[in-house]
């Protein structure tokens, strides 16, 4: 009855019924289907705005008050879930969610190794740089690089022996150990 008021003749006081009825209800019901507390005040929201616009859609025939504004609060949850892909942890769980971040020391000696590194290339010569760059940060073969530079392959495969045993001997002494 309220709502084939507030359908047809847009009645604000049958509303204000309807309100402050079914909001404690539908948003209860929306936590109680795993709802965060603010996630569930605005979907209790967008039904009550909803029954306002679409009361007069309402069939007393076909179902009970109750029962077409709950459908419509189930409808409004799963158009939410299927917005919202977080994923949702009991707060009992949280603690055996697994952490796939770098811990920061390991951070910090990744960062430390790269600059150990970067420092170990800028004491390589020049020519014996440039190999090393072409082969490794452009992924060139050795056969390609001769090609490039006009150097016989086996010059450019000496150079870059020699670059490496020059970078072990760099890293060895700045303390960074293979892996």
């Amino acid at each position: 009855m309220l709502l084939t008021a507030v359908g047809t003749n847009r009645d604000g006081r049958a509303f204000a019924v309807l309100f402050d009825h079914f909001v404690p209800r539908v948003q209860a019901h929306m936590l109680r289907q795993g709802l965060a507390w603010v996630a569930a005040e605005d979907v209790t929201q967008d039904v009550m705005e909803t029954i306002w616009r679409k009361a007069h859609l309402y069939d007393a025939r076909k179902s009970a008050a109750a029962t077409w504004i709950f459908h419509i609060a189930r409808h409004r949850r799963i158009d939410l879930r299927r917005r919202c892909r977080e994923i949702t942890v009991a707060s009992e769980q949280l603690l055996t969610v697994p952490d796939r971040s770098q811990a920061s020391d390991e951070c910090l000696d990744v960062s430390r190794r790269e600059q150990r590194m970067r420092a170990a290339l800028d004491g390589l010569p020049q020519e014996q740089f440039a190999l090393v760059r072409l082969a490794f940060f452009e992924g060139l073969s050795h056969s390609a690089i001769a090609q490039r530079l006009k150097l016989p392959l086996g010059t450019v495969k000496s150079r870059l022996r020699l670059a490496f045993a020059r970078l072990r001997r760099l890293l060895a002494d700045a303390g960074v150990t293979e892996a």
